[in-house]
């Protein structure tokens, strides 16, 4: 029996076979999920809908997050195809390229709406409708970033953005416990992903953090896991919480002397 087996959900965020919700996608389906999948825009949907047909996907749909009729859409659709759902995984943001390098105070009006409504909104847009088709409850999985917590020169807006949705995590997992429904985020270390492209200097981030944190770097795949362990039965009073799955860089002060060249003197 695997851990997954009559177990539905949605994934919305994949954009290629190198994207963290792929990761996650391919660790439910080993399970015995069955997935559905929402892409962002006619120019993913050649690389999504191979990787969807894959894993044996009876649903793959469009669907623009800034938008609710299309959110209603999508969800309408996933009603009439796959009935009710056990879990959803939001790997969905977004910044204007302009606004992930330079001064953050220089952070205009319009990239900041675009980022906080694509890369937040969107969570709560989707849980919401979400709940609908969880009549016996279920999980909710999305994706952070340390910079969230801490500054991350260039991440600017998005560093926002990930903020409040961590917010949002936990004033909705407080608003659908009495639906047993329990929101959750996973707070990766980089990889190598579409999205991560778009940072300046995020190859330099990649090569420090890998050399700071304990475990040095992480995959799509450890994210993967740890999103089954918290989509499972296993998390079942798991709620409202940050994962971090990034070797342990989080819990670092300062980086070892020895990685930071020239003289470290003892004291």
């Amino acid at each position: 029996m695997t851990l997954f087996a009559g177990k539905k959900g949605l994934i919305f965020g994949v954009a290629n076979k190198n994207s963290i919700a792929w990761g996650i996608s391919q660790a439910l389906y080993d399970q015995g999920a069955e997935l559905g999948f929402s892409y962002a825009g006619e120019i993913l949907k050649k690389r999504v809908e191979p990787l969807a047909a894959s894993v044996n996907s009876p649903f793959v749909e469009e669907c623009d997050v800034t938008d609710d009729a299309a959110i209603d859409d999508v969800f309408t659709k996933a009603a009439a195809q796959m009935g009710t759902i056990d879990f959803l995984v939001h790997a969905v943001a977004f910044a204007p390229s302009e606004e992930l390098s330079g001064r953050f105070v220089n952070t205009s009006r319009n990239g900041f709406r675009i980022a906080l409504d694509i890369s937040c909104y969107s969570l709560i847009a989707l849980a919401r409708r979400a709940r609908e088709m969880m009549p016996n409850g279920g999980s909710i999985v999305t994706l952070t970033y340390y910079g969230a917590e801490k500054v991350t020169p260039n991440y600017n807006v998005m560093g926002v953005a990930k903020a409040a949705l961590e917010s949002s995590v936990r004033y909705l997992a407080w608003d659908l416990g009495k639906d047993r429904i329990r929101v959750n985020a996973i707070s990766a270390g980089p990889i190598k992903t579409l999205a991560a492209s778009g940072v300046s200097g995020f190859r330099k981030s990649l090569h420090y953090v890998g050399q700071v944190a304990p475990m040095g770097n992480v995959d799509q795949g450890d994210v993967g896991n740890a999103a089954l362990f918290l989509l499972s039965d296993m998390a079942s009073v798991i709620t409202g919480e940050v994962l971090y799955v990034d070797g342990g860089y989080n819990i670092m002060g300062a980086p070892d002397p020895s990685i930071m060249g020239g003289d470290a003197k003892e004291e």
